[in-house]
């Protein structure tokens, strides 16, 4: 069984083109330690007007997310993203959780 989550963040202004670009070249060993962690079918979608990218993912049951952000890959990423888009202090992309109000049955 798996279940889905879905997120928004902030890009920078201006900085879509960069933002496809380096994710059209995602780093295969970070391709891998998402899928590895139980992570699939991952989309992030922008919305131009406002700068937010929304985020959605499977993930199964026992995954191992949480302990991802400790990784070296992760962090490497975070920094490397760290320009275009808001985060914290510590380069950790700026996330809102959102909640499911619907699904089609």
């Amino acid at each position: 069984m798996s279940e889905r989550v879905a997120f928004r963040m902030n890009l920078n202004p201006g900085q879509a083109a960069e933002y496809e670009k380096r994710h059209d070249a995602i780093w295969p060993e970070l391709a891998k330690a998402l899928k590895d962690a139980g992570v699939s079918d991952y989309s992030i979608w922008l919305d131009p007007e406002t700068n937010h990218l929304f985020a959605i993912l499977a993930r199964i049951d026992n995954h191992t997310m949480d302990a991802l952000p400790r990784t070296e890959i992760v962090q490497r990423w975070w920094k490397f993203m760290a320009d275009i888009m808001e985060t914290a202090p510590d380069n950790v992309p700026v996330q809102v959780e959102l909640k499911q109000v619907f699904l089609l049955p």
